[in-house]
């Protein structure tokens, strides 16, 4: 029997060993892909919004030609038609979820400060000052959310601000009760006592050990809750009392073509479907959070 050459051990060995290291790679992005696809999804929606528009000049949208009205999507030019009044509904679609993403961005980022902040402080400190916040957010857990969101957009006036005030006023509560709940589970385990045994303040103790151990909850709620804010966006558009016309938003997009839809179905079904994947992509992710991380 011929031994083998050196040299071609030397070939063959690292290449086995590249073989080897590439399927664990592959393994490893495997086991999070109930985390990365509903991730990227999301990703390439909001991107797609913010960059094509950048990198390829679209139509207004808001102004359009009486001339080009209710043409079918993928002619003339119009890759997703044009409504009623000749406006490109590939343009509104992107400039909508711009504002519908943002939205959402921002009542959850308020609600997740401004509530998670005061939950922590209900569940670490007790006493009367818990009674006071949590009493106080009771009350709001009274009204149904979104009637109470309606009165509020509905006060303030139609706008992009006024429907994030109105959404995370109403979402304040709900992160609240979840971040006292995960503050309450932290509270009381060893390294918490330990930090307080050895003197630490108080103020200290909850910003260096409560808080980054409660965050994953909040994490993971607060994905749900966007998608919930961009659905309520979408129902106060619809309702006349979110973005206002001639702004383009997914919601006042179902809106204008509610009366068009034998007509031409299409103004209805694509600014919900980027609402069904949206919302979709992340209350998925949501989920996959919270089974790998076993949050509340």
């Amino acid at each position: 029997m011929v031994a083998a050459s050196p040299e071609i051990e030397l070939e063959v060995a690292p290449s086995r060993r590249y073989e080897s290291t590439l399927r664990r790679k592959v393994r490893s992005v495997g086991r999070w892909r109930d985390i990365i696809v509903p991730a990227t999804v999301f990703v390439l929606i909001a991107l797609t919004c913010w960059i094509w528009p950048a990198i390829y000049p679209l139509r207004s949208p808001t102004v359009g030609s009486l001339s080009d009205t209710l043409i079918r999507p993928g002619t003339h030019g119009y890759l997703l038609g044009t409504d009623a009044l000749g406006i490109d509904q590939f343009s509104r679609l992107l400039y909508g979820g711009r504002v519908s993403i943002e939205v959402g961005f921002g009542a959850m980022g308020i609600g997740l400060v401004l509530g998670g902040t005061l939950g922590a402080i209900a569940g670490f400190y007790s006493g009367p000052l818990e009674a006071v916040i949590m009493r106080t957010f009771d009350m709001f857990f009274a009204f149904p959310p979104l009637v109470l969101a309606l009165v509020i957009a509905n006060y303030l006036g139609p706008s992009e601000l006024h429907v994030i005030w109105a959404i995370s006023f109403v979402s304040v509560p709900s992160f609240a009760r979840l971040s006292r709940a995960a503050t309450l589970a932290v509270r009381d385990q060893t390294f918490v006592l330990a930090s307080s045994l050895l003197g630490t303040k108080a103020r200290r103790t909850l910003r260096r050990h409560v808080v980054p151990n409660a965050l994953p909850s909040l994490v993971t709620f607060a994905c749900i809750n966007m998608a919930t804010a961009i659905v309520v966006e979408a129902a106060l558009s619809f309702l006349g009392l979110g973005i206002p016309q001639p702004g383009a938003s997914w919601g006042n997009m179902i809106a204008s073509g509610e009366s068009y839809l034998a007509k031409a179905p299409w103004l209805i079904f694509i600014p919900s479907g980027a609402i069904f994947l949206t919302v979709m992509s992340l209350n998925m992710l949501g989920d996959a959070l919270r089974a790998r991380w076993g949050t509340l």
